[in-house]
């Protein structure tokens, strides 16, 4: 229960209309959770107005309103008060009503096309691994230390992030890593957070079908990082030509990282296997069991921010070294069949080009690469020729076929790709809709040494058809046809 003057601090009031000495004992934004006692914040969200429901959750038991428009008839004993943008005000709002706990955790946020999860829950366990109590918010799973949370978004809403880090708090946490996507940054979910510090990974082509232009994506992106204080830090990858575009305005104390260029923190490659890497940070020399140059450019990432939060080199290099890869990014299925099996979320075209450049790069001799591909449904649809390109240029067979065709018809999802494949590598290229015969015919096609890359779903474990979700496992499919080639 707060009052609610005191969880409208730093909100930008135009008009109040009514006492803002009231109790409220929930805020909500969706109207089917209004509760006796609820503030509720009416967002003009993409496919609903907030402001329609009004009198609704008025008889539901609302007291008091956050809105852009006051309706015309005011309810007595209710309590309006006009924001200019309910979004952002939604935002303070739920800080302020879970006591801000982002002002007392080092909250660092994540953001970029590729690397936010490898990189968000690979910081989680090396702080924790550091002996620290450790939040993380992420793609995959939202973590309390070590209680796993389900999660919805990349970026949860306002309310559920506030409650979040408030669990946070009471359990001692002192740290929480979390993704920041382009989508939480435009529609103001991460208002009202205080971070410690910001990290850039890369941007590519990703997300047209929401923010329509790549300037559009980058902007959102370059927004996270304007917004910084003064007392925080800005860590961007140099060896992307934006990074240093994200932190022209930022107030932030900037600091870089790169594989290939001058920066604050520096990594070279020493040697690349399907075993792991060999790799020099800053001048000292260090295993892991991670594979290919992305993911040396994840762990660079990961040291730096540890770096910049005052942590000890070595212990940070030695708990590194023994940190495992992330569900489904460049999961490796090992079995019998002497094929290697490789489960990754590649769904960019420039996350597929990093993981098909470290196969082949890794490879040992003339193996053949084996690529199951999809592209996902009510998304950005240019893409889809650009991943089926990479796909025949990279491998030697390609087999497009259903990612999450959501509404879409999937069989009009692989037309579309097929118009990245090119005159010459038609007759390397098959198209099977159904996945799981995708993988099935993969496994088929491939001999002992080779190697199939599944790629696009990574750690996802369902299949979204027409609205409806589907148990769905690459590493769980790919790994019993694999044992039944062996048996």
């Amino acid at each position: 229960m707060k009052v609610l003057k005191d969880i409208l601090y730093k909100v930008r009031l135009i008009e109040v209309v009514g006492s803002t000495d009231i109790s409220v004992d929930a805020v909500c934004f969706d109207s089917r959770k209004v509760v006796k006692g609820s503030l509720f914040v009416a967002v003009k969200g993409i496919q609903n107005d907030g402001h329609v429901f009004i009198e609704q959750v008025i008889k539901a038991g609302a007291i008091s309103i956050i809105c852009q428009e006051l309706p015309k008839e005011k309810k007595e004993n209710i309590t309006y008060v006009k924001v200019n943008d309910s979004s952002v005000a939604l935002g303070i709002i739920a800080s302020n009503f879970y006591n801000n706990p982002s002002e007392k955790l080092k909250l660092v946020g994540i953001t970029g096309t590729n690397g936010k999860t490898t990189t968000a829950t690979l910081l989680h366990d090396l702080f924790t691994g550091l002996g620290f109590n450790v939040g993380l918010v992420s793609t995959v799973v939202s973590k309390v230390g070590t209680t796993e949370i389900p999660v919805t978004h990349t970026t949860p809403d306002p309310i559920q992030l506030g409650k979040l880090m408030d669990q946070m708090i009471k359990k001692g946490c002192e740290y929480c890593f979390m993704e920041v996507s382009s989508h939480a940054v435009v529609q103001n979910r991460i208002e009202g957070l205080k971070f410690a510090g910001a990290v850039f990974t890369n941007i590519t082509h990703d997300h047209l079908d929401y923010h329509k232009t790549f300037e559009a994506y980058l902007k959102a992106k370059k927004k996270f990082f304007d917004d910084l204080d003064a007392d925080a830090f800005a860590l961007v990858n140099k060896d992307d030509h934006n990074g240093l575009v994200m932190i022209q305005k930022t107030k932030a104390l900037k600091k870089t990282f790169a594989l290939k260029s001058s920066a604050d923190f520096k990594c070279k490659i020493l040697e690349s296997q399907f075993s792991g890497l060999l790799l020099n940070i800053d001048g000292t020399e260090m295993w892991s069991k991670l594979i290919g140059s992305f993911n040396a450019s994840n762990l660079l990432t990961i040291y730096s921010t540890a770096m910049l939060l005052g942590q000890d080199k070595m212990k940070v290099l030695t708990i590194l070294s023994n940190l495992s890869s992330v569900d489904g990014r460049f999961q490796q299925i090992k079995t019998h069949s002497g094929i290697v099996g490789i489960v990754d979320y590649a769904h960019t075209p420039d996350a597929l080009q990093n993981v098909l450049k470290t196969i082949r790069d890794i490879r040992s001799a003339n193996e053949k690469i084996v690529t199951v591909i999809g592209c996902g449904g009510d998304r950005d649809a240019l893409k889809r020729p650009v991943m089926a390109q990479i796909a025949c240029d990279e491998s030697d067979k390609v087999i497009l076929t259903s990612d999450n065709p959501r509404s879409e018809d999937p069989e009009e999802i692989i037309r579309q790709m097929q118009k990245g494949v090119d005159r010459v590598h038609q007759k390397k290229v098959l198209s099977i809709s159904d996945r799981r015969e995708a993988i099935k015919t993969a496994c088929l096609l491939a001999s002992s040494g080779d190697i199939i890359l599944v790629a696009g779903k990574g750690h996802e474990k369902y299949q979204e058809i027409k609205g409806v979700k589907y148990d769905f496992d690459d590493v769980k499919i790919l790994t019993e046809n694999l044992e039944t080639i062996a048996g």
